[in-house]
């Protein structure tokens, strides 16, 4: 239960990032994702996420932000980066990483074929920091340090943590522009991937459709599969869940996109992905409603998201339901003041 409660906290953080990150004072160009990158990872992602951080570190409130919301054990990566010389604010320039349930990871076809509708109890990353990188001297001081290693096809995957601990990461250079981490048994899945012994994310329809499709559109955009989906609808919205007839419409929604572009201030959007037209209309209407709910319940304790709520607009578009939102930089600097985005992970 702890381990799912940590999980849930994960995506509601994760999800507010996402559209809250791109907020800028100056317009920024939409961040786009080269296929070749896509490609890299495997065909079982559920949740697939991209940043520009290069354009996000230019909010003069995007430090605060990320010390509010960003995991330790990230934290903890940046911090081992940095014993070898590696200065992620200046040498990584974009992000992109994927987040895969616990189920789809089964040998078992009769738990994996079932994960990507399955809301996640638990899940591993892979991720790719795209920028520039000196592999050779850096692996030569890990080596230096005998770090705990791990080999395939060729490549060193050097671990922060004993190596041998469920929850350890490990890193290695793809090449001079790309480090990849995560979960040793993802890493080796991205591996085998380039080696053509396993699919790659361009071979699941779902969702590197709606990849395709986001692509370019924001500074930050994530796509969240159905499983994801319910889990964040679940965390995001939980004043809707209050309706009789909300679970069966939840139950129904088939994916999430997520998109944030910049512009004297923020534009974020999310796209519900119903499972009819029908749905779609159903679900606006409850979603206004809740949303109604939840700016009175913060009207006296946090004014400002209750006046942020109040700018949202929601409609239903064929079998998507739109939610928009803008927040200028003054009212960040207001919300990030009263600690709206301090999720505890």
């Amino acid at each position: 239960m702890r381990k799912c409660k940590i999980l849930a906290t994960r995506v509601t953080a994760a999800c507010a990032l996402l559209v809250l990150v791109a907020a800028s004072a100056k317009p920024a160009k939409a961040g786009s994702l080269g296929a070749d990158t896509i490609g890299m990872f495997p065909k079982n992602v559920g949740e697939f996420a991209y940043a520009d951080l290069k354009k996000a570190r230019t909010m003069k409130w995007y430090p605060a932000l990320e010390q509010q919301m960003l995991p330790e054990r990230f934290r903890q990566f940046e911090k081992f980066l940095a014993s070898a010389g590696i200065d992620t604010n200046s040498q990584v320039d974009e992000l992109t990483w994927g987040l895969v349930p616990q189920a789809a990871l089964s040998k078992d076809p009769s738990i994996s074929k079932t994960a990507d509708s399955a809301v996640p109890s638990s899940e591993e990353i892979v991720g790719i920091a795209l920028g520039n990188f000196n592999p050779d001297s850096t692996e030569a001081y890990f080596k230096a340090q005998k770090l705990p290693t791990a080999k395939s096809h060729g490549y060193t995957l050097f671990a922060f943590g004993s190596g041998v601990g469920p929850d350890d990461l490990f890193f290695f250079f793809v090449d001079s522009n790309k480090a990849a981490f995560g979960h040793r048994q993802l890493l080796e899945q991205m591996i085998a991937v380039r080696y053509g012994e396993e699919d790659s994310l361009l071979r699941n329809d779902k969702m590197f459709g709606l990849i395709n499709e986001t692509n370019g559109n924001g500074v930050v955009w994530a796509v969240l599969n159905q499983g994801y989906t319910k889990l964040a609808m679940a965390q995001l919205a939980p004043e809707v869940q209050q309706f009789p007839e909300a679970a069966k419409l939840v139950a129904r929604m088939q994916a999430m996109v997520i998109t944030a572009t910049a512009d004297s201030g923020m534009a974020g959007k999310f796209q519900a992905v119903c499972g009819s037209t029908e749905d779609a209309n159903t679900l606006s209407q409850l979603i206004t409603a809740g949303l109604m709910y939840k700016k009175y319940q913060t009207a006296k304790d946090n004014p400002d998201l209750g006046q942020l709520l109040d700018q949202a607009s929601v409609a239903p578009s064929g079998d998507r339901v739109l939610i928009s939102i803008a927040v200028t930089d003054d009212q960040m600097t207001d919300l990030i003041k009263k600690n709206t985005f301090a999720f505890k992970m």
